[in-house]
């Protein structure tokens, strides 16, 4: 029999506090060479969604990530994330637990843009503002709130920002512009349009670039990511399906431009090297996020009531 960790089990299992630490050491585990992630594989199913294949390996585990995003499945009454994570015995291939895949990224990259805000972002940034309040915008508004700050949230459907900020406890935005102008931005949101133009970031701004994970998704134009001081999670997989894609593209960024952060939080690579340093960090979301996040739960699996599969 085979533990399901459901949606409510694995925020149950894993706090957004816990899941920034959890996230942290991944980074740091792969920036050393100590975990191993081979490339995400994109299955795609245009102009409806697509489909994507993570699978890593790290700790004594092997996971794989199955998960598909359907931007317009909301108007179906469908969540536009859904899939499902398997979490491995590496020493032996036994298949130790089955997780939902939505909430589990959701927590991740809560953590991930949370963190990169806490590595890059000045010391004295006082305003945020999360700009996408679907599952993931929530969930890096929640995990800000987790961490002491306080969060403007914005989203184009302002009632769906309104809902989210009541129910957290936060305010909503007077406008994207206001929105945008924070001191410290996470955007989450489809990736279709851009949100940063051509010198539209503030001196001392940082940006955490969450939504845009697929080659034909952008949130900043990529001659604003000429002007400013850009790290990722992955160079390999940012360069082919992140904001950076666009510019590397056009020839206007290089691998010797950007920073991966499990370098800076590792202390192999310098973060921000002044306060009007102006910091963009690019997310593809990585499965060895994933995997941080299932051993996490895992770890607590015993002390939850979860049910059993028979596979």
């Amino acid at each position: 029999m085979i533990p399901l960790f459901t949606s409510e089990h694995v925020y149950e299992a894993v706090s957004p506090e816990r899941a920034v630490d959890a996230v942290r050491d991944a980074f740091i585990a792969y920036a050393r060479g100590e975990w191993t992630m081979p490339p995400k594989v994109y299955v795609p199913a245009y102009p409806a969604g697509d489909f994507r294949a993570m699978p890593a390996h790290g700790g004594g585990f092997a996971l794989l990530k199955w998960i598909s995003s359907f931007p317009g499945n909301p108007s179906r009454g469908l969540p536009t994330v859904m899939g499902t994570v398997l979490l491995s015995d590496a020493s032996c291939g036994r298949l130790l637990a089955l997780l939902d895949a939505a909430s589990l990224t959701a927590l991740r990259t809560g953590a991930a843009a949370v963190l990169a805000a806490e590595t890059l972002a000045r010391e004295d940034s006082s305003s945020v503002a999360v700009v996408g309040a679907g599952v993931n915008g929530k969930a890096v508004a929640r995990t800000f709130l987790a961490r002491g700050r306080k969060v403007a949230m914005h989203d184009v459907d302002r009632a769906r920002a309104e809902v989210v900020a009541s129910e957290l406890g936060v305010d909503v935005a007077d406008s994207q512009d206001a929105a945008l102008a924070a001191d410290v931005v996470a955007t989450v949101t489809p990736g279709k349009h851009v949100l940063f133009r051509e010198g539209s970031l503030s001196p001392g701004q940082h940006v955490s670039l969450m939504g845009a994970d697929g080659p034909d998704k952008s949130e900043i134009a990529a001659a604003e990511l000429t002007r400013v001081s850009v790290f990722c999670d992955d160079w390999g997989q940012a360069s082919h399906a992140g904001d950076l894609a666009h510019a590397v593209e056009a020839g206007l960024v290089a691998r010797e431009h950007v920073t991966e952060i499990g370098t800076v939080l590792s202390d192999e690579a310098p973060g921000r090297r002044s306060a009007d340093e102006v910091t963009v960090f690019d997310s593809t979301g990585l499965a060895i996020q994933d995997l941080a996040i299932a051993l996490a739960a895992y770890e607590v699996a015993h002390e939850l009531d979860l049910p059993q599969v028979d596979l």
